[in-house]
């Protein structure tokens, strides 16, 4: 088992051991995936297209049996697999739940996925759930709460995880750190990765009023293990226009524009396409896939990506 601490030198998911290797252990930097539902598993495993690797929801894979554990055992025969936690709460002010973490450590032992991560948020207080995914104040106290959380998380599962950076809708006051500082200093203090989600950076931006692009510049890309591509929503409350991240449409030009921007600037990442209402039939899906895939490529390739057409 490999060990993480606060003071321990910064190392990436890629680079650390895992048992029980499998075919499917690495996600190539040219790979596209899909976040997997239910709905999709048999036209996948029929005919997945430009889809090369997977991603599943981390408590959607806790159960100890029956047909969805045994369906994600098929798929993940074929396909790299991701495991995204959304309820391990890594900003709760009062610690990890660590019967949730000894949950996720039986679904990575038992799924050896090639990737894992949480999101940069807390979801829950006093035992109770509260199935959001909510802010945390940039300041040094949150971040030292984040780092233990984060190193705890690390010894648990035996390896780095990535932390994705969140959707935002509104800021503290109080802060030490703008979020490409606070996580920078994460992952220079833990080890961990990052996985950058740019249509949540473009989703905060609009709903923040900062410069997308001026957010990667603070950003350590080097430390990028995946990216996030997705759609969001666009409401108008009292003359305001707020973005809202649901997951239900195929990305914008806008999202577009900053993942191209993104990958000249970091180079190929696994990238994984997100729908997570309105989802759409699998051709649909898998299309929007190929055509992120095909920036993806031309990114690997040192060319220019050619016209979206979302």
């Amino acid at each position: 088992m490999t060990h993480l601490s606060g003071s321990a030198q910064a190392v990436h998911a890629a680079d650390l051991p895992r048992s029980g290797a499998s075919p499917f252990d690495a996600i190539a930097a040219t790979a596209m995936g899909v976040g997997l539902k239910p709905v999709h598993m048999a036209d996948l495993r029929a005919d997945p297209g430009p889809v090369s690797w997977v991603e599943v929801h981390a408590e959607n894979a806790m159960q100890a049996g029956g047909p969805r554990r045994h369906a994600l055992e098929a798929v993940r025969r074929d396909h790299p697999l991701s495991v995204h936690g959304v309820g391990l709460s890594l900003g709760g002010a009062e610690g990890l739940d660590r019967s949730h973490l000894a949950r996720l450590r039986r679904v990575v032992d038992r799924y050896q996925p090639a990737l894992v991560s949480e999101h940069l948020a807390w979801c829950g207080t006093r035992g109770a759930y509260l199935n959001d995914l909510l802010p945390l104040p940039y300041t040094d106290e949150a971040l030292d709460l984040v780092c233990r959380h984060v190193d705890q998380t690390q010894e648990a599962l035996g390896r780095s995880i990535l932390v994705e950076n969140p959707s935002r809708y509104l800021a503290f006051v109080d802060a030490d750190y703008d979020e490409p500082g606070f996580l920078r200093a994460l992952v220079t203090r833990t080890g961990c990765g990052l996985l950058l989600d740019v249509n949540n950076i473009v989703v905060s931006a609009h709903n923040l009023g900062f410069d997308p692009r001026a957010y990667l510049d603070g950003l350590p890309l080097e430390a990028v293990g995946e990216i996030h591509v997705a759609g969001h929503a666009v409401r108008h409350v009292d003359g305001v226009e707020i973005r809202i991240d649901d997951h239900g449409s195929p990305a914008p030009d806008e999202v577009v524009a900053l993942y191209t921007e993104t990958l000249r600037r970091a180079g190929p990442r696994p990238t994984l396409l997100e729908r997570d209402t309105n989802v759409p039939p699998w051709a649909a899906l898998a299309a929007e896939a190929g055509r992120l895939g095909a920036i993806l490529t031309a990114a690997a390739s040192g060319r220019a990506p050619s016209s979206w057409e979302g």
